[in-house]
């Protein structure tokens, strides 16, 4: 039997219908059960650098931040090795560019010290991302059908009228104001993700093997799906 009519009747199955993400607009991710989140980025605090006295108080302000909160949050840690081969690369040719002996050695030397620094340990960095959510009226619970229905087209199953998304966003742009706040309060910047960001964020997590070597296309420029 001929193999290829075989690959070619293969039904060609998009990754996204198996993941919880609908669509990605307007700087907000929408679900496939209709509720929606933004992420921010959050920047970092070196707290072992800090004196007891400001450690507690940071501990404090913490806490009293989360006893405000009336809805859930996702903390998450993002730990990626660091990659820097680009940067030895544009080492290397500025190495050979040198006409100056001795800028050429210490360019040389530097680009040796940085690849055994990286040889000797793996070199982590993170990234701190907090989920905003917005859930809006919680919805019956659903039978088997139409949740596998929903699987499959997910465009239908998050399908709302313009003044319902209108609604979700204001309800989810005042929890991003507030959470913004609280952080800047405890010494925290908080950026929200634009649809941009939130695309290459998902695409790095979901391809962490082959992120450094196949990079995302521009999102003008991506293809999309009808259902």
């Amino acid at each position: 039997m001929n193999k290829n009519r075989l690959a070619g009747n293969r039904p060609n199955v998009s990754t996204q219908k198996f993941l919880d993400i609908a669509e990605i607009k307007d700087d907000i991710v929408i679900l496939k059960d209709g509720t929606v989140r933004a992420v921010l980025l959050v920047s970092s605090i070196n707290f072992a650098l800090k004196g007891e006295d400001e450690q507690n108080a940071l501990i404090q302000a913490y806490i009293s931040f989360l006893n405000t909160l009336g809805f859930p949050l996702q903390i998450v840690i993002q730990s990626r090795r660091l990659n820097i081969d680009q940067y030895l690369d544009k080492l290397l040719v500025l190495e050979k560019q040198q006409t100056n002996e001795l800028m050429r050695r210490q360019i040389a030397d530097y680009r040796s010290y940085l690849k055994e620094l990286l040889d000797l340990g793996q070199i982590m960095t993170k990234k701190f991302y907090v989920t905003v959510p917005f859930m809006g009226i919680k919805k019956a619970k659903k039978k088997f059908i139409e949740r596998l229905s929903e699987t499959f087209r997910p465009a239908v199953a998050v399908t709302m009228s313009k003044k319902r998304y209108e609604t979700y966003r204001e309800e989810l742009d005042k929890r991003i104001n507030y959470i913004a706040s609280g952080l800047g309060s405890i010494g925290l910047n908080a950026v929200q993700l634009d649809t941009q960001s939130l695309i290459e964020l998902f695409y790095n997590a979901y391809n962490p093997e082959i992120v450094d070597f196949q990079k995302m296309q521009d999102v003008g420029k991506l293809r999309v799906e009808e259902i």
